[in-house]
Protein backbone atom coordinates (compact mmCIF):
# COMPACT_ATOMS: atom_id res chain seq x y z
CA UNK A 1 0.00 0.00 0.00
CA UNK A 2 2.45 2.36 0.76
CA UNK A 3 4.50 1.20 -2.44
CA UNK A 4 1.60 2.37 -4.48
CA UNK A 5 1.12 5.49 -2.63
CA UNK A 6 4.39 6.34 -3.22
CA UNK A 7 4.22 5.69 -7.11
CA UNK A 8 1.18 8.02 -7.21
CA UNK A 9 2.86 11.00 -5.62
CA UNK A 10 5.90 10.32 -8.28
CA UNK A 11 3.35 10.18 -11.32
CA UNK A 12 1.48 13.77 -9.72
CA UNK A 13 5.30 15.06 -9.32
CA UNK A 14 5.96 14.71 -12.97
CA UNK A 15 2.38 16.15 -14.28
CA UNK A 16 3.08 18.89 -12.13
CA UNK A 17 6.37 19.34 -13.39
CA UNK A 18 5.11 18.54 -17.19
CA UNK A 19 2.70 21.21 -16.79
CA UNK A 20 4.82 23.81 -14.88
CA UNK A 21 6.86 22.91 -17.77
CA UNK A 22 4.11 23.74 -20.77
CA UNK A 23 3.59 26.96 -19.07
CA UNK A 24 7.00 27.90 -19.35
CA UNK A 25 8.35 30.93 -21.02
CA UNK A 26 5.04 31.36 -22.10
CA UNK A 27 3.30 35.11 -21.12
CA UNK A 28 -0.30 34.51 -22.62
CA UNK A 29 -1.04 31.25 -20.71
CA UNK A 30 -0.91 30.11 -17.38
CA UNK A 31 -2.19 26.45 -16.58
CA UNK A 32 -2.54 25.57 -20.12
CA UNK A 33 -5.48 28.23 -20.83
CA UNK A 34 -5.24 31.55 -21.85
CA UNK A 35 -4.82 34.48 -19.12
CA UNK A 36 -7.04 37.12 -18.96
CA UNK A 37 -4.72 39.44 -20.48
CA UNK A 38 -5.05 37.35 -23.24
CA UNK A 39 -8.58 37.15 -23.54
CA UNK A 40 -8.93 41.15 -23.50
CA UNK A 41 -5.58 41.42 -26.11
CA UNK A 42 -7.93 39.42 -28.36
CA UNK A 43 -11.22 41.35 -28.02
CA UNK A 44 -8.63 44.60 -28.55
CA UNK A 45 -8.04 43.66 -31.63
CA UNK A 46 -11.22 43.01 -32.84
CA UNK A 47 -11.96 46.10 -31.83
CA UNK A 48 -9.05 47.98 -33.35
CA UNK A 49 -11.42 50.58 -35.05
CA UNK A 50 -12.29 52.19 -31.74
CA UNK A 51 -8.72 53.48 -31.11
CA UNK A 52 -8.50 53.96 -35.45
CA UNK A 53 -6.61 51.20 -36.43
CA UNK A 54 -8.00 47.87 -38.52
CA UNK A 55 -9.01 45.13 -37.10
CA UNK A 56 -7.61 43.09 -40.28
CA UNK A 57 -4.26 43.60 -39.09
CA UNK A 58 -4.37 41.68 -36.19
CA UNK A 59 -6.25 38.62 -37.34
CA UNK A 60 -4.69 35.15 -35.82
CA UNK A 61 -3.63 32.55 -38.25
CA UNK A 62 -4.74 29.87 -35.90
CA UNK A 63 -7.77 28.05 -36.95
CA UNK A 64 -11.42 28.28 -35.21
CA UNK A 65 -10.73 24.36 -33.68
CA UNK A 66 -7.39 24.92 -32.86
CA UNK A 67 -8.47 28.27 -30.47
CA UNK A 68 -10.89 26.26 -29.31
CA UNK A 69 -8.82 23.33 -27.83
CA UNK A 70 -6.35 26.02 -26.11
CA UNK A 71 -9.24 28.04 -24.85
CA UNK A 72 -10.21 24.57 -23.43
CA UNK A 73 -6.68 24.29 -22.30
CA UNK A 74 -6.72 21.00 -24.55
CA UNK A 75 -3.70 22.14 -26.44
CA UNK A 76 -0.30 20.39 -27.13
CA UNK A 77 2.94 22.12 -25.91
CA UNK A 78 3.57 23.38 -29.43
CA UNK A 79 0.03 24.95 -30.49
CA UNK A 80 0.93 26.39 -26.50
CA UNK A 81 3.89 27.98 -28.33
CA UNK A 82 1.92 29.20 -31.33
CA UNK A 83 -0.51 30.69 -29.92
CA UNK A 84 1.79 32.09 -27.50
CA UNK A 85 4.44 33.39 -29.75
CA UNK A 86 1.66 34.90 -32.62
CA UNK A 87 -0.16 36.73 -29.98
CA UNK A 88 3.09 38.19 -28.92
CA UNK A 89 3.54 39.37 -32.42
CA UNK A 90 0.20 40.91 -32.96
CA UNK A 91 0.17 42.29 -29.44
CA UNK A 92 3.50 44.16 -29.88
CA UNK A 93 2.12 45.39 -33.75
CA UNK A 94 -0.96 46.53 -32.03
CA UNK A 95 1.29 48.36 -29.74
CA UNK A 96 3.14 49.79 -31.77
CA UNK A 97 0.56 50.83 -34.28
CA UNK A 98 -1.34 52.56 -31.36
CA UNK A 99 2.14 54.25 -29.72
CA UNK A 100 3.85 55.81 -33.17
CA UNK A 101 1.57 54.73 -36.10
CA UNK A 102 1.59 52.13 -39.31
CA UNK A 103 3.20 53.97 -41.72
CA UNK A 104 6.92 56.01 -41.29
CA UNK A 105 6.14 59.53 -41.81
CA UNK A 106 8.83 59.88 -44.86
CA UNK A 107 7.09 57.07 -46.55
CA UNK A 108 3.89 59.31 -46.89
CA UNK A 109 5.86 62.77 -47.71
CA UNK A 110 6.10 64.15 -44.41
CA UNK A 111 9.97 65.33 -42.88
CA UNK A 112 9.47 63.87 -39.38
CA UNK A 113 11.31 61.48 -37.35
CA UNK A 114 10.93 58.13 -37.31
CA UNK A 115 10.16 56.17 -34.44
CA UNK A 116 12.21 53.08 -33.47
CA UNK A 117 10.97 49.47 -33.18
CA UNK A 118 12.87 48.73 -30.03
CA UNK A 119 10.06 49.43 -27.94
CA UNK A 120 8.22 46.79 -28.79
CA UNK A 121 8.87 44.16 -27.08
CA UNK A 122 8.73 46.33 -23.83
CA UNK A 123 5.34 47.02 -24.96
CA UNK A 124 4.41 42.75 -25.07
CA UNK A 125 5.82 42.39 -21.35
CA UNK A 126 3.60 45.33 -20.68
CA UNK A 127 0.79 44.57 -21.91
CA UNK A 128 1.16 40.77 -20.77
CA UNK A 129 1.91 41.76 -17.49
CA UNK A 130 -0.80 44.28 -17.08
CA UNK A 131 -3.77 44.03 -14.11
CA UNK A 132 -5.48 46.96 -16.15
CA UNK A 133 -5.08 46.71 -20.03
CA UNK A 134 -7.32 49.61 -21.01
CA UNK A 135 -5.55 51.90 -18.86
CA UNK A 136 -1.96 50.28 -20.46
CA UNK A 137 -3.58 51.23 -23.71
CA UNK A 138 -3.86 54.77 -22.69
CA UNK A 139 -0.61 54.74 -21.38
CA UNK A 140 0.66 53.78 -25.30
CA UNK A 141 -1.05 56.12 -26.79
CA UNK A 142 -0.52 59.54 -27.92
CA UNK A 143 -1.18 61.80 -24.75
CA UNK A 144 -1.41 65.30 -26.88
CA UNK A 145 -4.84 67.06 -26.55
CA UNK A 146 -5.94 66.97 -30.34
CA UNK A 147 -5.24 63.06 -30.37
CA UNK A 148 -7.26 62.51 -27.72
CA UNK A 149 -10.19 64.74 -29.11
CA UNK A 150 -10.28 62.93 -32.20
CA UNK A 151 -10.35 59.89 -30.60
CA UNK A 152 -13.64 60.84 -28.96
CA UNK A 153 -14.93 62.30 -31.83
CA UNK A 154 -14.08 58.91 -34.25
CA UNK A 155 -16.48 57.43 -31.40
CA UNK A 156 -19.83 59.96 -32.20
CA UNK A 157 -18.99 59.65 -36.11
CA UNK A 158 -18.79 56.00 -36.55
CA UNK A 159 -22.20 55.45 -34.67
CA UNK A 160 -23.39 58.44 -37.18
CA UNK A 161 -22.09 56.19 -39.50
CA UNK A 162 -23.59 53.14 -38.56
CA UNK A 163 -26.79 54.48 -37.86
CA UNK A 164 -26.95 55.44 -41.54
CA UNK A 165 -29.25 58.82 -40.28
CA UNK A 166 -27.22 61.00 -42.42
CA UNK A 167 -28.85 60.86 -45.71
CA UNK A 168 -27.61 63.07 -49.26
CA UNK A 169 -29.86 66.37 -49.01
CA UNK A 170 -31.84 67.67 -52.30
CA UNK A 171 -30.53 69.24 -55.31
CA UNK A 172 -30.68 73.59 -55.13
CA UNK A 173 -32.69 75.16 -57.64
CA UNK A 174 -30.19 76.76 -59.57
CA UNK A 175 -29.39 79.22 -56.88
CA UNK A 176 -28.20 80.28 -53.54
CA UNK A 177 -30.16 79.86 -51.09
CA UNK A 178 -30.47 82.67 -48.55
CA UNK A 179 -32.26 83.15 -45.02
CA UNK A 180 -36.14 83.42 -45.56
CA UNK A 181 -35.71 81.14 -49.03
CA UNK A 182 -37.89 77.93 -49.17
CA UNK A 183 -36.08 74.87 -49.69
CA UNK A 184 -37.37 71.41 -49.94
CA UNK A 185 -34.60 69.64 -47.58
CA UNK A 186 -35.01 72.34 -44.96
CA UNK A 187 -36.99 69.83 -42.50
CA UNK A 188 -34.18 67.15 -43.52
CA UNK A 189 -31.51 69.38 -42.88
CA UNK A 190 -32.91 70.67 -39.48
CA UNK A 191 -32.22 66.94 -38.48
CA UNK A 192 -28.80 66.69 -39.89
CA UNK A 193 -27.48 69.91 -38.51
CA UNK A 194 -29.09 68.51 -35.16
CA UNK A 195 -27.27 65.60 -35.29
CA UNK A 196 -23.87 67.06 -36.71
CA UNK A 197 -23.95 68.97 -33.28
CA UNK A 198 -24.36 72.72 -35.10
CA UNK A 199 -28.27 73.35 -34.35
CA UNK A 200 -29.31 72.63 -30.40
CA UNK A 201 -31.45 69.53 -29.91
CA UNK A 202 -34.01 71.94 -28.27
CA UNK A 203 -35.20 73.40 -31.61
CA UNK A 204 -36.78 70.33 -32.71
CA UNK A 205 -39.95 71.31 -32.72
CA UNK A 206 -43.29 71.30 -34.60
CA UNK A 207 -41.99 74.32 -36.43
CA UNK A 208 -38.38 72.02 -37.75
CA UNK A 209 -41.01 70.64 -40.05
CA UNK A 210 -40.76 74.03 -41.86
CA UNK A 211 -39.83 74.19 -45.58
CA UNK A 212 -38.45 78.00 -44.48
CA UNK A 213 -34.48 78.85 -44.10
CA UNK A 214 -35.13 80.50 -40.88
CA UNK A 215 -32.52 82.71 -38.62
CA UNK A 216 -31.66 79.36 -36.46
CA UNK A 217 -31.14 77.72 -39.28
CA UNK A 218 -29.22 80.18 -41.28
CA UNK A 219 -27.15 80.44 -37.66
CA UNK A 220 -26.42 76.61 -37.76
CA UNK A 221 -25.34 77.15 -41.26
CA UNK A 222 -22.67 79.21 -40.17
CA UNK A 223 -21.76 77.03 -37.46
CA UNK A 224 -21.45 74.08 -40.20
CA UNK A 225 -19.64 76.57 -42.63
CA UNK A 226 -17.13 77.70 -39.96
CA UNK A 227 -16.13 73.97 -38.96
CA UNK A 228 -15.75 73.02 -42.51
CA UNK A 229 -13.56 76.02 -44.22
CA UNK A 230 -16.53 77.73 -46.18
CA UNK A 231 -17.50 81.25 -46.59
CA UNK A 232 -19.41 81.60 -43.41
CA UNK A 233 -22.67 83.76 -44.76
CA UNK A 234 -25.43 81.26 -43.41
CA UNK A 235 -26.63 80.47 -47.01
CA UNK A 236 -26.83 77.01 -48.72
CA UNK A 237 -24.78 77.20 -51.72
CA UNK A 238 -23.20 74.82 -53.60
CA UNK A 239 -19.76 74.09 -51.25
CA UNK A 240 -21.67 74.30 -48.60
CA UNK A 241 -24.15 71.54 -50.00
CA UNK A 242 -21.65 69.76 -51.00
CA UNK A 243 -19.81 69.81 -47.71
CA UNK A 244 -23.12 68.78 -46.05
CA UNK A 245 -23.40 65.39 -48.46
CA UNK A 246 -19.86 63.95 -47.88
CA UNK A 247 -20.62 60.28 -46.47
CA UNK A 248 -20.08 60.47 -42.78
CA UNK A 249 -17.82 57.00 -43.53
CA UNK A 250 -15.41 59.68 -45.36
CA UNK A 251 -15.33 62.26 -42.16
CA UNK A 252 -14.59 58.90 -40.05
CA UNK A 253 -11.48 57.92 -42.60
CA UNK A 254 -10.70 61.78 -42.07
CA UNK A 255 -10.51 61.42 -38.30
CA UNK A 256 -8.83 57.94 -38.32
CA UNK A 257 -5.41 59.73 -41.04
CA UNK A 258 -5.26 62.45 -38.75
CA UNK A 259 -4.75 60.24 -36.27
CA UNK A 260 -2.73 58.52 -37.10
CA UNK A 261 -0.26 61.23 -38.13
CA UNK A 262 -0.40 62.47 -34.55
CA UNK A 263 1.08 59.49 -33.73
CA UNK A 264 4.21 59.91 -35.84
CA UNK A 265 4.57 62.66 -33.31
CA UNK A 266 5.53 60.66 -30.50
CA UNK A 267 8.90 60.51 -31.75
CA UNK A 268 9.93 63.86 -31.33
CA UNK A 269 9.43 66.67 -28.63
CA UNK A 270 6.41 68.77 -28.00
CA UNK A 271 6.02 71.67 -30.27
CA UNK A 272 5.69 75.22 -29.12
CA UNK A 273 4.08 76.35 -32.46
CA UNK A 274 1.80 74.23 -34.96
CA UNK A 275 0.77 74.97 -38.02
CA UNK A 276 -1.81 73.00 -39.84
CA UNK A 277 -1.48 73.96 -43.81
CA UNK A 278 -4.56 72.40 -44.78
CA UNK A 279 -6.56 74.40 -42.19
CA UNK A 280 -4.66 77.92 -43.08
CA UNK A 281 -4.58 78.27 -39.08
CA UNK A 282 -1.22 78.78 -36.66
CA UNK A 283 -1.36 77.69 -32.98
CA UNK A 284 1.05 78.80 -30.86
CA UNK A 285 0.75 76.68 -27.41
CA UNK A 286 0.28 77.21 -23.62
CA UNK A 287 3.83 76.63 -22.29
CA UNK A 288 4.03 74.13 -19.40
CA UNK A 289 5.88 76.72 -16.64
CA UNK A 290 3.42 80.09 -18.21
CA UNK A 291 -0.07 78.95 -16.46
CA UNK A 292 -1.30 82.71 -17.54
CA UNK A 293 -0.21 81.98 -21.21
CA UNK A 294 -3.99 81.08 -23.16
CA UNK A 295 -3.65 79.57 -26.86
CA UNK A 296 -2.86 82.11 -29.46
CA UNK A 297 -4.10 81.25 -32.56
CA UNK A 298 -4.37 83.03 -36.16
CA UNK A 299 -4.61 82.50 -39.91
CA UNK A 300 -1.84 82.13 -42.19
CA UNK A 301 -1.53 81.81 -45.81
CA UNK A 302 0.60 78.40 -46.94
CA UNK A 303 1.94 77.59 -50.53
CA UNK A 304 -0.09 76.68 -53.09
CA UNK A 305 -0.82 73.14 -55.11
CA UNK A 306 2.14 73.69 -57.23
CA UNK A 307 4.39 75.04 -54.87
CA UNK A 308 3.44 73.04 -51.46
CA UNK A 309 4.80 73.84 -48.05
CA UNK A 310 6.29 70.61 -46.79
CA UNK A 311 5.61 69.19 -43.05
CA UNK A 312 8.48 69.24 -41.20
CA UNK A 313 9.21 70.20 -37.33
CA UNK A 314 12.31 73.36 -36.99
CA UNK A 315 13.44 75.81 -34.35
CA UNK A 316 12.87 78.95 -34.85
CA UNK A 317 16.40 80.68 -33.72
CA UNK A 318 16.16 84.34 -34.81
CA UNK A 319 13.19 87.17 -35.25
CA UNK A 320 14.21 89.92 -37.78
CA UNK A 321 12.45 93.49 -37.56
CA UNK A 322 12.23 95.40 -41.07
CA UNK A 323 13.70 92.55 -42.52
CA UNK A 324 15.02 92.92 -46.02
CA UNK A 325 13.66 90.14 -48.50
CA UNK A 326 16.11 88.35 -50.32
CA UNK A 327 14.00 87.11 -53.58
CA UNK A 328 14.67 83.72 -54.42
CA UNK A 329 16.43 82.43 -57.68
CA UNK A 330 12.80 80.55 -58.81
CA UNK A 331 11.42 83.84 -58.20
CA UNK A 332 13.51 85.67 -59.62
CA UNK A 333 13.85 83.84 -62.88
CA UNK A 334 10.91 83.37 -63.52
CA UNK A 335 8.43 86.21 -62.44
CA UNK A 336 11.27 89.36 -61.89
CA UNK A 337 13.74 89.27 -64.39
CA UNK A 338 11.76 89.54 -67.14
CA UNK A 339 10.00 92.35 -65.80
CA UNK A 340 13.33 94.13 -65.16
CA UNK A 341 14.94 93.61 -68.44
CA UNK A 342 11.54 95.22 -69.75
CA UNK A 343 11.88 97.92 -67.21
CA UNK A 344 15.04 98.89 -65.42
CA UNK A 345 12.83 101.39 -63.29
CA UNK A 346 10.96 98.39 -61.73
CA UNK A 347 13.72 98.47 -59.06
CA UNK A 348 13.47 101.42 -58.04
CA UNK A 349 9.65 101.65 -57.86
CA UNK A 350 9.27 98.40 -55.92
CA UNK A 351 12.24 99.12 -53.60
CA UNK A 352 14.58 96.46 -55.10
CA UNK A 353 18.21 96.65 -55.13
CA UNK A 354 21.09 94.03 -56.18
CA UNK A 355 23.90 93.37 -54.30
CA UNK A 356 27.11 92.01 -53.89
CA UNK A 357 27.69 89.52 -51.05
CA UNK A 358 26.25 88.15 -48.08
CA UNK A 359 24.25 89.75 -45.37
CA UNK A 360 22.45 92.93 -44.38
CA UNK A 361 25.65 95.00 -45.47
CA UNK A 362 25.95 93.77 -48.87
CA UNK A 363 27.21 95.91 -51.29
CA UNK A 364 24.39 97.74 -53.51
CA UNK A 365 25.30 97.59 -57.44
CA UNK A 366 23.83 100.22 -60.10
CA UNK A 367 21.93 98.27 -62.39
CA UNK A 368 23.88 98.32 -65.92
CA UNK A 369 22.99 95.54 -68.15
CA UNK A 370 26.20 93.75 -67.28
CA UNK A 371 25.34 93.86 -63.50
CA UNK A 372 21.55 92.57 -64.54
CA UNK A 373 23.49 89.61 -66.58
CA UNK A 374 25.31 88.41 -63.71
CA UNK A 375 22.03 88.59 -61.54
CA UNK A 376 20.72 86.42 -63.71
CA UNK A 377 23.95 83.92 -63.44
CA UNK A 378 23.58 84.02 -60.27
CA UNK A 379 26.62 85.79 -59.54
CA UNK A 380 24.70 88.79 -57.16
CA UNK A 381 21.65 88.89 -55.50
CA UNK A 382 18.54 90.66 -55.46
CA UNK A 383 16.79 91.79 -52.40
CA UNK A 384 13.58 94.61 -51.09
CA UNK A 385 14.56 97.13 -48.90
CA UNK A 386 12.75 97.07 -45.54
CA UNK A 387 9.00 98.96 -45.88
CA UNK A 388 5.46 98.87 -46.60
CA UNK A 389 5.85 97.08 -49.52
CA UNK A 390 8.29 94.88 -48.26
CA UNK A 391 6.86 91.13 -49.48
CA UNK A 392 7.84 89.91 -45.73
CA UNK A 393 6.42 92.52 -43.95
CA UNK A 394 7.21 93.66 -40.90
CA UNK A 395 8.33 90.77 -39.19
CA UNK A 396 10.31 87.31 -40.35
CA UNK A 397 11.32 84.47 -38.13
CA UNK A 398 14.13 81.99 -39.15
CA UNK A 399 13.95 78.81 -38.21
CA UNK A 400 16.85 76.70 -40.11
CA UNK A 401 15.40 73.81 -42.52
CA UNK A 402 16.37 71.93 -45.50
CA UNK A 403 13.49 73.70 -47.49
CA UNK A 404 14.28 77.60 -46.95
CA UNK A 405 10.57 77.79 -45.17
CA UNK A 406 10.24 81.05 -43.37
CA UNK A 407 7.64 82.38 -41.14
CA UNK A 408 6.59 85.90 -42.12
CA UNK A 409 4.42 88.82 -42.20
CA UNK A 410 3.31 89.86 -45.91
CA UNK A 411 2.36 93.50 -47.43
CA UNK A 412 -1.07 92.19 -48.31
CA UNK A 413 -3.02 91.93 -45.58
CA UNK A 414 -6.36 91.96 -47.50
CA UNK A 415 -5.18 88.30 -48.52
CA UNK A 416 -6.33 86.63 -45.10
CA UNK A 417 -9.94 87.43 -45.93
CA UNK A 418 -9.76 84.51 -48.24
CA UNK A 419 -11.35 81.38 -46.99
CA UNK A 420 -8.94 79.61 -49.42
CA UNK A 421 -5.30 80.66 -48.32
CA UNK A 422 -3.18 78.58 -50.30
CA UNK A 423 -1.41 81.25 -51.72
CA UNK A 424 2.22 81.87 -51.63
CA UNK A 425 5.48 80.03 -53.22
CA UNK A 426 6.01 77.76 -50.00
CA UNK A 427 6.82 80.40 -47.26
CA UNK A 428 3.92 80.80 -44.51
CA UNK A 429 2.71 84.15 -43.83
CA UNK A 430 1.42 85.52 -40.51
CA UNK A 431 -2.11 87.26 -39.68
CA UNK A 432 -1.03 88.50 -36.57
CA UNK A 433 3.45 88.93 -36.98
CA UNK A 434 3.47 91.25 -33.61
CA UNK A 435 1.57 88.82 -31.63
CA UNK A 436 3.26 86.19 -32.72
CA UNK A 437 6.79 87.87 -32.08
CA UNK A 438 5.67 88.77 -28.20
CA UNK A 439 4.87 84.94 -27.72
CA UNK A 440 8.69 84.08 -29.51
CA UNK A 441 10.33 86.48 -28.03
CA UNK A 442 9.49 85.64 -24.46
CA UNK A 443 12.79 82.98 -24.91
CA UNK A 444 14.56 86.29 -25.76
CA UNK A 445 16.99 88.75 -23.64
CA UNK A 446 15.68 91.84 -22.65
CA UNK A 447 11.74 92.81 -21.88
CA UNK A 448 9.64 92.14 -25.25
CA UNK A 449 5.95 93.20 -24.58
CA UNK A 450 4.01 94.48 -26.71
CA UNK A 451 4.89 98.30 -26.37
CA UNK A 452 8.76 96.80 -26.92
CA UNK A 453 7.67 95.49 -30.01
CA UNK A 454 5.88 98.20 -31.76
CA UNK A 455 8.61 100.40 -30.93
CA UNK A 456 10.88 98.24 -32.97
CA UNK A 457 8.18 97.37 -35.62
CA UNK A 458 8.73 101.23 -36.21
CA UNK A 459 12.29 100.97 -37.41
CA UNK A 460 13.30 101.34 -40.85
CA UNK A 461 16.48 99.20 -40.81
CA UNK A 462 16.58 95.58 -40.28
CA UNK A 463 17.42 94.83 -36.17
CA UNK A 464 17.86 90.90 -35.20
CA UNK A 465 17.23 89.21 -31.90
CA UNK A 466 18.58 85.70 -31.10
CA UNK A 467 16.35 83.44 -29.06
CA UNK A 468 18.19 81.99 -25.89
CA UNK A 469 15.94 79.07 -26.06
CA UNK A 470 15.02 78.18 -29.83
CA UNK A 471 11.29 77.65 -30.07
CA UNK A 472 10.19 74.35 -31.84
CA UNK A 473 7.67 74.68 -34.76
CA UNK A 474 5.92 72.05 -36.16
CA UNK A 475 4.71 72.66 -39.63
CA UNK A 476 1.91 69.96 -39.59
CA UNK A 477 -1.03 68.38 -42.62
CA UNK A 478 -4.49 67.18 -40.99
CA UNK A 479 -7.94 67.51 -42.94
CA UNK A 480 -9.86 66.43 -39.01
CA UNK A 481 -9.28 68.63 -36.24
CA UNK A 482 -11.07 67.98 -33.00
CA UNK A 483 -11.78 70.89 -30.24
CA UNK A 484 -13.70 71.72 -27.28
CA UNK A 485 -15.17 74.87 -28.31
CA UNK A 486 -16.08 74.88 -31.79
CA UNK A 487 -16.53 70.57 -32.28
CA UNK A 488 -14.84 68.86 -35.58
CA UNK A 489 -13.26 70.68 -38.05
CA UNK A 490 -12.81 69.43 -41.74
CA UNK A 491 -10.80 70.63 -43.98
CA UNK A 492 -10.35 69.47 -48.02
CA UNK A 493 -7.53 67.19 -49.11
CA UNK A 494 -5.42 70.40 -50.28
CA UNK A 495 -2.13 68.11 -51.34
CA UNK A 496 -3.31 64.88 -51.87
CA UNK A 497 -1.77 63.98 -48.83
CA UNK A 498 -5.10 62.19 -47.34
CA UNK A 499 -5.36 60.25 -50.62
CA UNK A 500 -1.51 59.07 -50.58
CA UNK A 501 -2.09 57.78 -47.23
CA UNK A 502 -5.17 56.03 -48.00
CA UNK A 503 -3.37 53.75 -50.55
CA UNK A 504 -0.12 53.36 -48.16
CA UNK A 505 -2.53 52.04 -45.18
CA UNK A 506 -4.75 49.90 -48.39
CA UNK A 507 -1.79 47.88 -48.92
CA UNK A 508 -0.88 47.34 -45.45
CA UNK A 509 -3.85 45.26 -45.14
CA UNK A 510 -3.62 41.22 -45.55
CA UNK A 511 -5.22 39.86 -48.88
Amino acid sequence: MKSQLRLACVALGVLLTTAAHADAGLRWLQNGRPTAQAVEMAQAFNRAEYYGLSSASYRTRLSAAQLERIANGMADSELQHRYDQELSELAGRFASHLHHGRIAPRAAGFDLPAAGTDTDGQFVEQLAGSNDLQATFASIEPQMLPYQLLKQALVRYRQLASERTVAPLPALPGRTLKPGDVYEGAAQLRRQLILLGDLPEATRTAASESNIIDPELAQALEQFQARHGLGVDGALGRQTLAALNVPIQQRVRQIELSMERWRWLNAGSRPDIVINVPQFMLYALPRPHRAEEQLLEMPVIVGRTGDRTPVFSAPIEEVVFNPYWDVPASILQKELLPKIRKDVSYLERHHFEIVRGPGDDARVQQPTPAVISALAAGELRLRQRPGADNALGPVKFILPNRYSIRLHGTSEPRLFNSVQRALSHGCIRVSDPAALAEYVLANARGEWDSATIQTALCGETPRRVRLEKPVQVLVFYATAAATRSRGVLFTPDLYGHDARLEKLLADLEPS
